[in-house]
């Protein structure tokens, strides 16, 4: 899952940015309302989570244009006001959500993962093949019964892979989804990933790599 993070204090948009993606996000940064109407043009977010306070550009007009651009990115709007007429009128612009600040990360994290499938053409809450089962809600892979250890990155490749049901997953798509803008593109990151990530499913192997276009299970 991709998210656009749209906070103008520095040190919470740190802290918050890096618990998510410790829970396996990608997590691209906006301090302003106009850098996240930049970023949004240039990539496609599963969730927006934008401050409604922003310098700049407001968060109520970012919401606006997002809403216009008819993108099917969704949008959490936070807000140091919590009253319900604030609540209304956030939900009003055509967020998806509303959260007041302070808030619980846990709390933040889960709203966040329920925007996330509603962004994404339904799928089951267990991606399953063969032997292999994944829950995306709580972050757990398993083959014949046995746990494994998997890291953030290779959850979210799997993942993808899964969701697509034996299409094909281009690294550029694997690269725009799973990795946020603080990966370099012209790494072998990905090839890496995938390595690792074969190694502990194990036998027989479900991953194949096609030439020249990508991944598939």
């Amino acid at each position: 899952m991709r998210v656009l993070l749209v906070e103008d204090h520095a040190k919470l948009a740190e802290t918050v940015s890096a618990g998510l993606r410790r829970e396996g996000m990608a997590v691209d940064v906006s301090l302003d309302g106009l850098d996240a109407l930049e970023h949004i043009g240039v990539h496609r977010y599963d969730v927006i989570v934008l401050d409604r306070d922003l310098p700049g550009m407001h968060g109520d007009d970012v919401c606006r244009a997002v809403v216009d651009g008819e993108t099917d990115s969704r949008i959490l709007m936070l807000t140091a006001a919590g009253t319900l007429e604030d609540r209304v009128g956030g939900l009003g612009l055509g967020a998806d959500d509303y959260l007041a600040k302070p808030f619980e990360f846990a709390e933040l994290v889960a709203r966040i993962r329920a925007l996330g499938r509603r962004a994404r053409p339904a799928v089951p809450p267990l991606l399953t093949h063969g032997d292999l089962e994944l829950d995306p809600a709580r972050r757990v892979a398993l083959r014949a019964g046995r746990r494994l250890p998997l890291s953030p990155k290779e959850l979210a490749v799997l993942e993808a892979l899964l969701e697509a049901q034996g299409a094909v997953v281009s690294a550029e798509e694997l690269l725009e989804r799973v990795w946020d803008e603080m990966a370099d593109p012209f790494t072998n990151a990905i090839k890496m990933t995938v390595s690792r990530l074969r190694a502990k499913l194990g036998d027989p192997p479900v991953i194949e790599t096609v030439a020249q276009a990508g991944y598939r299970i």
